[in-house]
This record gives C-alpha cells, sequence and structure tokens, in this order.
C-alpha cells in the first residue's frame, strides 16, 4: 500500500464527500467545482497522466447532453414545451382529470426533453392553473415532480444518467426504452394511483366541471415554436432510425442556432454548464480511483453473485443515488460493470434504479428541488414530510415494478 494507492482514493472520497454534501462547510466550493478540483488533484498526484484523464471523459455522453441541452433551449424559449402541456392539461375536466394530465404532460415530456427542463417549464404553469381554477397547487405540483423522474426513465434522453448508463453499456436508444418505458408507464400509473388516493379529500371537494386556464396574453415566437419543435421531431426519428444519439443531438443543436432573430446568448444562458463541468470531472475522478483496483476488492466484499443480482444491484444503486445523488452514483458503478462483466439487463436496472430513487425525498433529485423552489417563491410550501408522505410510496412501488419488468425481460 503506498501513497500512489491511497492518494487517488483519498481525492475520490473527499469528491464524493461533496457530492453527497452539496457544498464544502464555510467554502462556496459546489458539486461542479469539486469534480473539477478533484479531477485536476487526480492528475496533479500522478492517478492519471494527462491524456489518461482526456482518454476518461466520455465526450459522446457529453455531446449528447449538450446536444439535447440546446434544442430544449429553443423549445423553451418558444413556449412549445409549455404549450403542448396545456393542451394536455386542458383534457382533465375534474380535479382528479386534471391531476391525471399533469401526471401524463409531465411523465410525456420528460420521457424526451430531460425531466429538470421540464420542471422548470412545467411549475408555473401548474401553479397559475391551480389557482385560476381554485384547486390545491400541492398534489399537482408533487405529481410534476414526481411523474417527471418516473417519466425519464423511459428513454436515454430522458437524464443524465440514463445517458452515462447507455455510452458506457452501448445501449441503442430504442433497445432501451423498449425495455424500460413498459416499466415507467406503470410506474406513471401508480404515482397517480397514490397521489389520488393520499389527496382524494382535497381533490373531492372541487366541482366536477372545472375548465382549463386561460392562456396569457404575451407574445410567443410562432416560427420560432414550428422550428423547433420541427427539430425536435426530426431529433427523437433520428434516435428511432438508431443512428448515433450524440451526433444526432450535436447536429440538432448546430441546425437550432441558425436563425435571424434569436440570439445566440439567450440560447446559451439555458445551458446547464456546471452540470457538463460536473460530468467531465467525475469521469476523471473515478477513472483514477478504478486504477487503483478498489473496485475488485468491493465486489470480492459484498460478492459477484450478490452484486449481479436484480434486487441486490437496485438496492445498492437506490441508496447511493440517495447518499450522494443519481449521477455520481451511476459514475461509481461505472467500474463495478465492467468489473463484474455485467450485461444488458444490469445496466438498465442500474439506470432504472438511479432514476427512480430520486423520488424517495426532497434531496433525490434536481428535479425535486426545482419544484419547491418554483413553489416556494409562489408562497406554496411544501415540507420534507409532505413530500416523503408521497415519495416513499412512490419510490418503493415504481422501483419494484420497473426492477421487476426489466428483470423478466431478460
Amino acid at each position: 500500500m503506498t501513497a500512489s494507492f491511497f492518494a487517488p482514493l483519498l481525492i475520490f472520497a473527499l469528491t464524493y464527500f461533496v457530492m453527497a454534501a452539496g457544498k464544502v462547510p464555510r467554502l462556496r466550493l459546489d458539486r461542479a467545482g469539486a469534480a473539477f478540483a478533484g479531477a485536476v488533484a487526480m492528475v496533479a498526484v500522478g492517478g492519471l497522466s494527462e491524456r489518461a484523464a482526456l482518454d476518461a471523459i466520455d465526450f459522446r455522453t457529453l455531446e449528447l447532453l449538450f446536444g439535447m441541452m440546446i434544442v430544449v433551449a429553443n423549445l423553451r424559449l418558444s413556449g412549445a414545451l409549455a404549450e403542448a402541456a396545456r393542451a394536455l392539461l386542458a383534457r382533465g375536466r375534474s380535479a382528479f382529470g386534471m391531476l391525471a394530465m399533469t401526471v401524463v404532460a409531465s411523465g410525456l415530456l420528460a420521457a424526451f426533453f430531460i425531466n429538470d427542463i421540464v420542471c422548470l417549464a412545467l411549475a408555473p404553469l401548474i401553479i397559475e392553473m391551480t389557482a385560476v381554477v381554485g384547486a390545491p397547487p400541492v398534489p399537482f405540483l408533487l405529481a410534476l415532480a414526481t411523474a417527471s423522474n418516473i417519466g425519464s426513465a423511459a428513454t436515454i434522453t430522458g437524464n443524465p444518467q440514463n445517458m452515462i448508463v447507455a455510452g458506457f453499456a452501448h445501449l441503442g436508444y430504442g433497445a432501451f426504452a423498449l425495455r424500460v418505458a413498459p416499466g415507467a408507464l406503470a410506474g406513471l400509473a401508480a404515482d397517480y394511483a397514490i397521489i389520488a388516493y393520499l389527496y382524494r379529500g382535497e381533490l373531492r371537494g372541487l366541482r366536477r366541471d372545472l375548465a382549463p386556464p386561460p392562456r396569457r396574453r404575451r407574445a410567443i415566437l410562432r416560427w420560432l415554436r414550428l422550428k423547433s419543435s420541427i427539430i425536435a421531431a426530426g431529433v427523437l426519428a433520428g434516435f428511432a432510425a438508431g443512428w448515433p444519439t450524440d451526433m444526432v443531438a450535436m447536429g440538432a443543436g448546430a441546425v437550432s442556432l441558425f436563425t435571424r432573430r434569436v440570439k445566440p446568448a439567450r440560447v446559451y444562458r439555458l445551458i446547464d454548464w456546471t452540470m457538463l463541468l460536473m460530468f467531465a470531472g467525475l469521469f476523471v475522478v473515478v477513472a483514477g480511483a478504478e486504477r487503483t483496483g478498489f473496485q475488485n476488492d468491493l465486489v470480492r466484499m459484498v460478492g459477484v453473485a450478490r452484486l449481479r443480482g436484480a434486487a441486490t444491484l437496485a438496492i445498492v444503486v437506490a441508496a447511493l443515488s440517495n447518499l450522494v445523488s443519481n449521477v455520481p452514483a451511476v459514475m461509481l458503478m461505472r467500474p463495478l460493470y465492467h468489473s463484474l462483466a455485467m450485461g444488458s439487463r444490469q445496466a438498465l436496472i442500474i439506470a432504472v434504479s438511479s432514476t427512480l430513487a430520486g423520488n424517495l425525498t426532497v434531496l433525490g433529485s434536481i428535479a425535486n428541488l426545482i419544484v419547491i423552489e418554483q413553489a416556494r417563491r409562489a408562497r406554496i410550501e411544501i415540507g420534507f414530510y409532505e413530500y416523503m408522505r408521497v415519495g416513499v410510496p412512490v419510490t418503493v412501488l415504481t422501483l419494484a415494478l420497473g426492477v421487476a419488468i426489466v428483470a423478466v425481460g431478460g
């Protein structure tokens, strides 16, 4: 045991400590900064060479995420996401109907356009809708948060952790969706049933002829909405055709930037640059720790057969996701995936478990925090217990459904 062994593991441990805590006490260092600092330190102590550090970064995953961020930014600027959600919500003519449409809209949009973005776009709309019809906002906002997490599990582009898993397991878009989407659909149905039951008293008290909220008068760039919708449809068609997802997303992002009226700076402001930085840093940190062979010791301690089992793997990933957040948890599973020579079934279980575990607590997913913060700004309080009252049963039931459907699928 030498310094070359302990130094990379110490850097790895400190980086993941910040991932779990969210910040460093008395400092303003956040998760993205910690990942960047950890990557630099890993090279500085000799855990990786500069060339090896660059090779460790999965640029295809970053390209996929970056391209999709540009496409979704244009959809947000045009109002296309809000209009699609409004069209679905208008079909709910009762409180229970509007709740069902909230689950459908959130889950469906999150499956294709990243759950965090969907929550940013729909939370103000749902707050407006409930205020107009006199409905309690909390169950609808909880439906937005939980359904967007569940729906995002269905496809590679639903959330960042799916992109990472698809990258290291070499999973195609269609194959991924075919195996995981049925569990996500079952999860959305369970999500609606749980929220409708828990808030049945408040929802029953509302009149049955609720009208959809009126549209606000605002200037919508119709041409941008049409263009961005066509590009988004082209992206989905490219994914379905089996074309390389990173090149499809990057190509669509590049085409989206060709415009005479929208300044590129407006699009760039909507891109989560800190997430891209965090991903790049974590790729390097995990690769440096992997060089020490720690994953082999971990496998020997837990046992190969146990970690390959669907139930144990799902529990381990779900626990890690709530300890250090889902993206770092998936990064941590990457070396174990290769060490255990896992297959597509285990990869899909990692993706499903890390995503659905995000519904357990307020802190389990960035999407949850986005909804909570949007609600707070509108003077709507959703406490930790209030969230867990829904989050715990939703997480347990959807995890069981999602993992069982993937496991049975072989």
